[in-house]
């Protein structure tokens, strides 16, 4: 079996990014939430579609992200933290 590899974390490499992804993506469609009135508020409806579009996108790459580290939790790949 392949180790992989763990950083100071003590999170898998890729638990971290994992979870560094999901950060920014939920993060994101909090702030999208606010372009989006921004773009209502003045009057262009096409910006105000295109950000609720990204915040999907992103609301998407949130959840598979975490789909991705429940897989991850049960196994010995997530790191000694996760233990």
């Amino acid at each position: 079996m392949i180790e992989m590899a763990t950083g100071e974390t003590g999170f898998s490499d890729v638990a971290y990014d994992l979870i560094s992804v999901q950060y920014h993506a939920l993060k994101g469609g909090h702030d999208y939430g606010q372009y989006v009135r921004d773009a209502e508020n003045a009057g262009k409806k096409e910006i105000a579609d295109f950000f609720r579009k990204v915040m999907d996108e992103d609301s998407k790459r949130a959840a598979q992200c975490h789909d991705y580290l429940v897989q991850l939790a049960a196994t010995k790949d997530a790191g000694p933290a996760a233990a």
